[in-house]
C-alpha cells in the first residue's frame, strides 16, 4: 500500500493512493466522496490488482479549481492522471458520479478502458428516482449527508469555508448533467457491468435502458440495497465485480 501522494495533472494537484500489485484498476468515487468511501472495496480488489484511487477536483484532498465541476472535466482529469502515471489502459470501477465519469471516458477514449463497472450510475440527469430528486431539491451544505460533508471540511485543502461553493457546483452538475443519450451509449466498446440496488437513487427503468443500450453490457440488481449497495452488500458486490473483471 502506498501513502497518499499528489501528482500534477494539467495543473491540477491531484491526490491519489495506490494499493496492491498487478494489472491497473482505477477506482472512482462518487460525489462528495473520498478514498475512504472505498474502505470495504480496496483491500479485496488490491489482493488481485494494482488499485489506483484518485480524488477528483473539488473532492477530498484534491483542491477545487476555477469554473464549473462537470463530468467532462472530471473525465479529462482522469484521462490526464492515467497519462501522468504511465497507464496506457486500465479497468475502471466507478461508483455514482465516478460511474458517470467513466461513461464519458469510455466514449471519448475507448482505447484506455479495458473493462468498466458502473455502480449506481446514470447516463442522464432525468434518470434519478423521485426520492433522489426530493433529496437534491432540499439539500443544503448543512443537511446533506453529514458524514460526507464533515469529511470534506476535515481534509479539503480549500478549507471548510469553501464548502458552499463546491456544494453548489456539484448540485448544478446533478441538475443539468449527465446528458448522454441511448445512441451515445451504443458507441461504448468496453465490456460493461452495471450494478444497481433494487432501491437505488437511480430509477430502475433508466438503469435497464443503460443496460440495453451498451452493446456488451451485463446487468446486476442487488436485492435489498439502496444507492449504497457497494457498502451495504460489500462482500457480494466485490465478488461480482472481481468475477466480471477476471472473466
Amino acid at each position: 500500500m502506498s501513502d497518499g501522494q499528489y501528482i500534477d495533472v494539467n495543473g491540477l494537484k491531484t491526490y491519489y493512493e495506490v494499493h496492491g500489485e498487478g494489472e491497473p484498476l482505477l477506482l472512482m468515487h462518487g460525489g462528495f466522496c473520498t478514498v475512504e468511501t472505498f474502505a470495504r472495496q480496496t483491500p479485496d480488489f488490491a489482493a488481485k490488482y494494482q488499485v489506483i484511487v484518485p480524488e477528483r477536483r473539488g473532492h477530498g484532498r484534491t483542491p477545487d479549481v476555477e469554473g464549473p465541476i462537470t463530468y467532462e472535466a472530471m473525465a479529462q482529469d482522469t484521462i490526464g492522471l492515467m497519462q501522468a502515471l504511465g497507464l496506457p489502459v486500465a479497468d475502471i470501477v466507478g461508483y455514482s458520479d465516478g460511474g458517470n465519469t467513466a461513461l464519458v471516458m469510455a466514449l471519448e477514449r475507448p482505447d484506455i478502458v479495458r473493462k468498466m463497472v458502473c455502480l449506481g450510475a446514470n447516463f442522464h440527469y432525468n434518470g434519478m428516482a423521485p426520492v433522489a430528486v426530493q433529496v437534491m431539491e432540499h439539500a443544503t451544505p448543512d443537511s446533506f449527508y453529514p458524514s460526507l460533508i464533515n469529511k470534506y471540511k476535515e481534509v479539503s485543502p480549500d478549507g471548510p469555508d469553501h464548502l458552499p461553493i463546491v456544494f453548489e457546483k456539484i448540485m448544478r452538475m446533478w441538475r443539468e448533467e449527465p446528458a448522454l443519450t441511448a445512441h451515445d451509449l451504443g458507441r461504448i466498446q468496453a465490456p460493461t457491468l452495471i450494478i444497481v440496488g433494487d432501491r437505488d437513487w437511480v430509477a430502475m427503468d433508466h438503469t435497464v435502458e443503460m443496460y440495453e443500450s451498451i452493446p456488451n453490457a451485463q446487468l446486476c440488481v442487488i436485492p435489498g440495497a439502496t444507492h449504497g449497495a457497494p457498502f451495504e452488500k460489500a462482500p457480494l458486490v466485490n465478488q461480482i465485480v472481481l468475477d466480471f473483471l477476471g472473466s
